[in-house]
């Protein structure tokens, strides 16, 4: 049984900067950690007897370590680095309840506005989107699916498409592609920052076109 090891907030840093034993060990930490604190965390939202809650919490867990593994350099250690992880693990929860519409209840309560994540997403519900915005969306998503097919490698393609754009889990991908878990969020966070740079040297807004890459 993996046994969670205690680090400082350097020492998450460092095991998180490169691939090895100690990279390993860090990821299968902070999954331990949401694992067990999302469930709560979301307890207001979804009982714990909810069959949508498992599935919520596994999204969660991929979405939330690859944006640790992307902006873990924007932590300023103001709190403990597993809360830090904890706060944007729920905020990628809170976000995939209201797009999914699961619940009518306010989602707004539970951020504060004292922590170190990045960019807070909107917890509003949008309004349907005008023609007009639909083809704005149409729009970016071909220019992004062309930037994906210039800028990333195959294995990287076929990584962003089963994972982010069909929605499969990642330990079902990791195991058709011959690899494991952890090796995967390092591919997939390195074809996002592929993909990031590459849109911002277009002149769009790399967050908010990777989210509506993903929604589709």
């Amino acid at each position: 049984m993996h046994r969670m090891k205690i680090r400082s907030n350097e020492e998450w840093l460092a095991a998180l900067a490169t691939p090895g034993p100690e990279y390993d060990s860090a990821l299968e930490d902070l999954r331990g950690v949401l694992t067990r604190s999302l469930p709560y965390a979301l307890s207001p939202y979804l009982s714990p007897g909810d069959p949508r809650l498992p599935a919520l919490v596994e999204e969660t867990i991929q979405e939330s370590l690859l944006r640790v593994l992307d902006h873990k350099n924007e932590f300023e250690g103001r709190s403990q680095f597993t809360t830090w992880v904890q706060k944007i693990a729920v905020r990628v929860a809170l976000s995939e309840l209201r797009r999914k519409r699961w619940q009518n209840a306010s989602l707004d309560e539970l951020v504060d506005g004292d922590d170190e994540s990045p960019a807070r997403p909107d917890l509003t519900i949008d309004p349907a989107d005008t023609p007009e915005k639909q083809v704005e969306n149409d729009d970016m998503l071909g220019r992004v699916r062309r930037i994906i097919a210039e800028e990333l490698t195959p294995k990287q393609r076929q990584a962003i498409i089963e994972i982010a754009v069909r929605g499969q889990p990642i330990d079902e991908v990791a195991r058709r592609m011959n690899t494991n878990r952890n090796a995967m969020y390092k591919l997939l966070h390195d074809a996002r920052v592929r993909v990031k740079t590459r849109l911002t040297r277009e002149g769009l807004t790399a967050l908010e076109a990777l989210e509506m890459f993903a929604q589709r």
